[in-house]
């Protein structure tokens, strides 16, 4: 039994002890080119938060990790087969909930760790805020995280060689051999402000890659996933680490 995964976890041990920070793996389920598994994003969420809180306990933090929320927002992709979705409003009423139960029961710092792209907590976050004054509310996006330079020959953005990486280190046996891969190549928007970042819309997922990937997985090793992940989870566990000795009424510089 590992006490800081809550579904491990049991009443007797963690009854008298309220966690100093909580952390929400959340993920997707989706397509992820033709090598991957639809749970990619949950598998990694899961194992980056529990090492991460692993690394952080072993640090002095007091760190929970809760289950994993395994559908993501998927609204541009309603015509991949099984590929899930979650609109953001349903997001919304799923962290009201639980963030009602933590905070009723004392936990005042908690995390999302999202592995998901198309999930954006921010907004969702500020109404939040307004509802749990007395909690510090976080949301780490791993893949924003910025990669050890010439680690990566593509980063990509979707099934590419970061997250086969990650995928060939931690869960080997659900990976396809790389060359029954597509090349994850992806089409890009004929109106230029929405290239440059400025400007926004959706993308039409079946419209830009014809196999759900963006970016070439080919150079992915398990060597390199084992790299990355080290580096992620001590990266976050420190992050962890300073949550949870953090003053809440003392928080600025």
């Amino acid at each position: 039994m590992r006490a800081f995964v809550l579904e491990e976890n049991n009443w007797k041990n963690q009854k008298s002890t309220v966690p100093e920070v909580a952390i929400l793996p959340w993920g997707a389920t989706e397509a992820h080119n033709y090598h991957l598994p639809y749970g990619t994003d949950n598998y990694i969420a899961r194992r980056l938060a529990e090492e991460s809180a692993r690394l952080a306990m072993n640090q002095g933090t007091s760190v929970t990790v809760l289950p994993t929320v395994c559908f993501g927002v998927n609204t541009g992709q309603p015509d991949i087969l099984l590929d899930l979705n979650l609109n953001p409003s349903t997001q919304m009423m799923i962290l009201k909930d639980v963030l009602t139960v933590l905070s009723r029961q004392g936990v005042k710092k908690f995390v999302i760790l999202n592995a998901h792209g198309g999930n954006d907590f921010k907004q969702m976050i500020r109404e939040l805020n307004l509802l749990f004054p007395g909690m510090l509310l976080t949301q780490c996006n791993w893949f924003k995280i910025p990669e050890p330079a010439g680690l990566f020959q593509d980063l990509g953005e979707h099934a590419g060689e970061v997250e086969t990486s990650l995928m060939l280190h931690l869960f080997p046996e659900l990976v396809l051999p790389l060359d029954e891969a597509g090349e994850g190549k992806a089409k890009k928007f004929r109106v230029r402000a929405l290239n440059q970042g400025w400007a926004w819309a959706e993308r039409k997922w079946s419209s830009v890659t014809t196999e759900t990937g963006i970016g070439n997985p080919s150079g992915a090793t398990a060597a390199k996933g084992a790299q990355f992940f080290a580096y992620l989870t001590e990266t976050i566990a420190t992050f962890l680490t300073e949550l949870g000795a953090s003053d809440l009424d003392d928080l600025y510089l």
